[in-house]
């Protein structure tokens, strides 16, 4: 007998049969599957190190997870962050961390960098929304190859990394293009222009 995959699926099927597999993320049950090629890893891993040589100048308690879902209570939704910078003292409270890299708590979480793909609408809207929503307090949204929409990149289209920052519920958002420096409000001393992340996408 084929059994037939579900329409939608609840947060915690995902977590038990799609936890382990870095392709597909949930959005309102809905299981979508990420498309990532080579330079969109490529430009993932630049922004990890250059955070991680900061997170190590600064002796912060932060740390940058290979894998890593984020559960939205309340909802069927989890999404899985290119990257995300944690906050280790955090994650005592943090329910579901010992037996599994699933945050749920904003507290958890100093910052998320989403590099855009072909489902961009979701980095730009559904994402900020709802990162907003749970109180993350920085947001990247990293277009490498300038393929948003012209309300969020402007005219023309450009390469383009908008960095939102969280004031009370809504961010404000930057943006950042050429050879700009970025401005991030979780690492200030950062020196980092948006050219030399769209670089790293280049072979």
């Amino acid at each position: 007998m084929v059994q037939s995959t579900p329409k939608t699926l609840t947060v915690d099927e995902f977590i038990t049969y799609y936890g382990d597999n870095e392709r597909y993320e949930l959005i309102d049950g809905e299981l979508i599957e990420m498309e990532p090629t080579g330079p969109h890893e490529q430009v993932s891993a630049f922004i990890g190190r250059k955070l991680n040589v900061e997170i190590d100048r600064q002796e912060l308690d932060y740390f940058i997870p290979h894998r890593c879902l984020i559960k939205l209570l309340g909802t069927n939704t989890a999404f899985r962050p290119d990257v995300i910078v944690l906050d280790q003292t955090q994650l005592i409270n943090e329910p579901l961390w010992q037996q599994e890299p699933v945050i749920t708590l904003p507290n958890s979480i100093k910052l998320i960098a989403e590099v855009v793909s072909t489902n961009w609408q979701n980095d730009y809207a559904r994402k900020a929304e709802d990162y907003a929503l749970l109180g993350i307090p920085e947001y990247w949204i990293v277009d490498y190859l300038g393929i948003g929409g012209r309300e969020y990149i402007g005219k023309p289209k450009q390469p383009t990394i908008t960095i939102c920052t969280l004031q009370e519920d809504e961010y404000q958002k930057n943006l950042f293009q050429s050879n700009e420096q970025l401005v991030s409000s979780i690492f200030p001393n950062l020196q980092l222009t948006a050219q030399q992340i769209f670089a790293a996408g280049q072979i």
